[in-house]
């Protein structure tokens, strides 16, 4: 008897977002899908699947795969298809995943956008120079490096202009220039200050979008939405109308220039939403995308055009089966607007009218996401957004006016925020400096997908009349994306606001208490975690010095005692089989003759594959697993959905995650799918958010592993006073960074205040104190 054919597949790569309505959006694409008899497969990053249970709920499978790298998601997708699991048809919901998603359907034969037509549209540069070729009115552009390139454009052209970064969404970072004096506070706004961003010039007139969907290779525009935004020097958009209120004649027009712009970029599959604005010369094209309009826009669109299904039209037109949707639609017949709120900046003490709103029988959809005690940020981009209400009704300018008067009608009281740069961390203001050199390893250090030669060393000291009083001390590894300049600069800019800051007596005795705010305001703000976990060891170092305790007695953690290392064994070297605990690096060609070597080795092994397994893989790999019955199984899988299997045929192993695990959501996916997990500061950010998830995992009793990467002395020395916490540390980095020769075990000298130092005492005999 044959088996039953697998039902067809729907890959939706990128998942959602963490913001409600990118959550909505994917849950909506999921949800049309199964509809159609389709099963579904979500791949995201494995802490936004963890902070989008919502998506994982609505999908059959789920795999932690990082669409920010199209290559791996498109060979990711051609393994499982060699292994017989094909997808049907893959789509995508989210900008940022458009380019993974082309890439898929290229490899794997499927209905797509050519990756290069995705490619040239992400870069808004390289999408102007498209469209101005093919005939089509387009502003003045430049790709700038720095402020004197961004200077000579505002000197050659006439402005105003326009700031933005290369490839970017939700307005983040774009900001109107009128003069060289507006350039250094628009260039700070940019989100990565060290990337290549634009200056292009402004474009004065009314801003509209036209979403659509592409029937048979063919653009069919939907409706024409009204944009409305806040005033510059930011571009957020602060509400939407469609269908946008235009003469027949304009609509028209602007339906044709989008879908002869869009042929001559050659797309032909999905969704589209283009962005343009009507001038006193005519039709101006802005930014080109090919997923659905934010703004609740994919709320209103079935609204106005009853019956229609954004995702199943996707799904039915590239599954082949009929579509009924002509090439020119009339205008709705009804509309529906979308607000978003602006609160006053500060912190939130009161909300009034907001029952009343939600229960409105005209409101499509309504979320406010503040309440009393939280704080309200600044509104410059899509991502500083609290809460929208949809509306519909039957004309745009009654859409319109509802959803302004029901906005209107919700009352914030607020009160200021004492701003971080408030915060006291000392009677003076210390020196920064920060100080940056190549370093190459003692040895080559290899893993399942890279070799790895030289490190970045990277030394940050707190100087106070010529004399150090805190110093935090990492290395950097462009291998791991970690970028030693750009985390220097931003380690120096950090630790300049900290020393500059005054804020004891808002925190009573408590020194470490106004750092974490300070730090956790960082995170938020988008500062990466070796800067701040460098800034974060020099001020813990110089708050524990001043208190004359070492920084784990600061903390309130219990004594490190002796530091028992696991021995790291890269791929290719020899393993050593005098009955210390071995950490064996697999995920390369020969793991089965490496665990076959194993059998019959007395010490506890742990076993690192750095996810270099796939289904096919662990299904070979098992029996020698089970028989080998490692002490820990490290990252051994790229797919989460086959831990639980795994955990079940080695119920006497720890399976712990190490990749990607950087955040408080992702210690939460690694607990809860794996049953532990492995910190490392680097990833984490310091010493105080890795405590906060090893405090968690204890609570919930998982497995815990602390980890480094290759590292020098103080940062192994920093991490090593929450050895007391884990169940197993792995802290010898420092052996490839340093002349420090590898030992099984080391202590910490605590006698000096401040940050511990490695102690290299001999380790103590059986019933006798280590000497640290």
């Amino acid at each position: 008897m044959s088996a039953a054919p697998h039902p067809r597949e729907l890959l939706l790569i990128g998942g959602g977002g963490e913001m409600t309505l990118s959550v909505d959006v994917a849950v909506q694409a999921l949800e049309q899908a199964r509809a159609r008899g389709l099963r579904t497969h979500v791949t995201n990053r494995a802490d936004t699947l963890a902070a989008t249970p919502a998506v994982t709920a609505a999908a059959d499978t789920a795999t932690a795969v990082d669409f920010a790298r199209p290559g791996d998601t498109a060979d990711w997708a051609a393994g499982r298809a060699a292994d017989g699991e094909r997808p049907a048809l893959v789509f995508g919901v989210r900008e940022m995943a458009q380019e993974a998603v082309a890439a898929t359907a290229h490899a794997l034969e499927l209905p797509g956008n050519p990756p290069a037509a995705v490619r040239r549209i992400r870069t808004k540069d390289a999408c102007r120079a498209a469209l101005a070729a093919a005939g089509f009115r387009q502003p003045a552009v430049r790709v700038c490096r720095d402020a004197s390139e961004a200077r000579a454009f505002l000197a050659a052209t006439a402005g105003p202009w326009v700031v933005k970064p290369r490839d970017g969404a939700d307005s983040a970072g774009v900001r109107k220039v009128t003069g060289p004096d507006d350039l250094p506070a628009a260039l700070a706004q940019l989100p990565d200050r060290e990337a290549p961003f634009l200056v292009e010039e402004f474009v004065d007139g009314g801003e509209f979008s036209v979403e659509g969907v592409f029937v048979g290779g063919s653009p069919r525009v939907l409706a024409v939405t009204a944009k409305e935004k806040l005033p510059p020097p930011y571009f957020v958009e602060i509400g939407h109308v469609l269908p946008a209120d235009l003469p027949e004649e304009t609509r028209r027009s602007v339906e044709e220039t989008v879908t002869a712009a869009l042929t001559a970029l050659e797309l032909r599959f999905g969704l589209f939403h283009v962005e343009l604005w009507l001038t006193a010369e005519g039709i101006v094209l802005g930014e080109v995308h090919v997923r659905i309009g934010g703004g609740w826009i994919h709320r209103m669109l079935p609204h106005v055009r009853p019956g229609l299904e954004l995702y199943g039209t996707v799904y039915d037109d590239a599954l082949g089966l009929p579509v009924d949707l002509p090439a020119s639609l009339p205008a709705p017949e009804r509309a529906a607007a979308a607000r978003y709120f602006a609160p006053p900046e500060g912190r939130v003490t009161a909300v009034s009218g907001w029952d009343a709103v939600r229960t409105h029988p005209a409101v499509l959809h309504a979320e406010l996401r503040v309440g009393p005690g939280d704080v309200v940020p600044g509104f410059r981009s899509g991502g500083d957004r609290v809460g929208a209400v949809v509306v519909g009704a039957a004309t745009p300018a009654e859409a319109r006016e509802l959803a302004r008067e029901l906005v209107a009608s919700v009352h914030f009281t607020v009160e200021p925020v004492e701003p971080v740069d408030a915060v006291d961390m000392g009677d003076d203001v210390p020196e920064v400096r920060v100080d940056l050199e190549p370093r190459p390893l003692t040895s080559s250090f290899r893993i399942s997908h890279m070799t790895i030669e030289t490190v970045d060393h990277l030394r940050l000291r707190l100087l106070q009349g010529g004399r150090t009083v805190g110093e935090g001390e990492i290395t950097a590894d462009s291998g791991y994306g970690q970028d030693g300049p750009a985390i220097a600069a931003e380690a120096e800019a950090l630790a300049r606001t900290l020393a500059a800051a005054r804020d004891d007596a808002h925190h009573g005795a408590d020194p470490v208490a106004p750092l974490r705010v300070a730090l956790e305001k960082a995170a938020a703000d988008g500062v990466g975690a070796p800067a701040r976990m460098l800034v974060e060891m020099a001020f813990l170092d110089r708050a524990a010095r001043r208190a004359g305790v070492p920084v784990w007695r600061l903390l309130g953690l219990p004594e490190p005692g002796r530091v028992r290392l696991l021995h790291t064994v890269p791929i290719g070297e020899d393993i050593p089989l005098d009955g210390r605990p071995l950490k064996i690096k697999l995920g390369g060609a020969d793991d089965e003759q490496i665990l076959r070597s194993l059998l019959g080795v007395p010490a506890p092994l742990i076993l690192d594959a750095n996810r270099g397994w796939d289904r096919q893989d662990w299904e070979r790999l098992r029996p020698l697993l089970a028989e080998l019955a490692p002490a820990v199984l490290e990252d051994p899988v790229r797919d989460p959905a086959l831990l639980p299997a795994i955990r079940a045929a080695l119920p006497g192993t720890a399976v712990v995650l190490d990749e990607g695990i950087a955040t408080a959501g992702d210690a939460a996916f690694a607990v809860g799918t794996a049953g532990g997990l492995n910190v490392k500061l680097m990833r984490f950010g310091g010493i105080l958010p890795a405590l906060d998830a090893l405090s968690d995992a204890t609570e919930k009793g998982a497995a815990r592993m602390l980890g480094c990467f290759l590292e020098p002395p103080r940062a192994i020395a920093y991490a090593a006073q929450l050895a007391g916490l884990c169940d197993w540390s792995d802290l010898d980095g420092h052996f490839w960074v340093s002349d420090d020769r590898p030992v099984p075990s080391y202590g910490l000298d605590s006698d000096a205040p401040g940050i511990p130092r490695i102690a290299y005492t001999p380790e103590p005999a059986r019933g006798e104190a280590a000497a640290i």
